[in-house]
């Protein structure tokens, strides 16, 4: 009995021995192995400081991202992901400018030359245009008035006689 006693306990004593002197992987190991796990992400990079993983970059998307740090998370040896990437916003469309001119306006300045004759308001192109022919006079009174309804920019095409 003693015998078989002193066999468990040595053979308790070198698993024991055996468990605690696994070699841990160093960080460096891991940095290696977290580089590769994240190669599918381009602006990216990782390193790997007493078991913490720190990643930082840009990704596409936030899927991509977390996608990066659950493969970070499965390395044996990383206890833990840092975060400190970003994801890049997605582009918006650039407005599309269109040239036309507001009917509400094309409508007050016509309202306001009803009166002179000879000249209208259209739209050319998407400017306001005025055309036509008139008298110095006349014309006078269209700058004026147009421009009493500061309306901003157009094109002034009259003719005076």
């Amino acid at each position: 009995m003693k015998k078989t006693f002193k066999i468990v306990a040595l053979a308790l004593m070198v698993s024991m021995t055996a468990v605690s002197c696994k070699k841990k992987a160093s960080d460096a190991e891991l940095t290696s192995q977290a580089t590769t796990a994240i190669t599918a992400y381009p602006g990216t990079s990782v390193e790997v400081k007493e078991g913490q993983a720190h990643l930082s970059g840009t990704f596409a998307t936030e899927a991509d991202k977390q996608a990066a740090i659950d493969a970070l998370k499965k390395i044996q040896g990383v206890k833990d992901v840092h975060d400190m990437a970003t994801v890049t916003p997605a582009p918006t469309a650039a407005p599309v400018e269109v040239n036309v001119v507001d009917a509400a306006v094309l409508q007050k300045v016509n309202d306001a030359l009803k009166d002179i004759p000879g000249v209208k308001a259209e739209d050319m192109n998407g400017t306001l245009t005025l055309t036509g022919s008139t008298t110095a006079a006349n014309a006078r009174k269209v700058k004026e008035s147009v421009d009493a309804l500061k309306i901003g920019k157009y094109d002034n095409k009259i003719t005076v006689k």
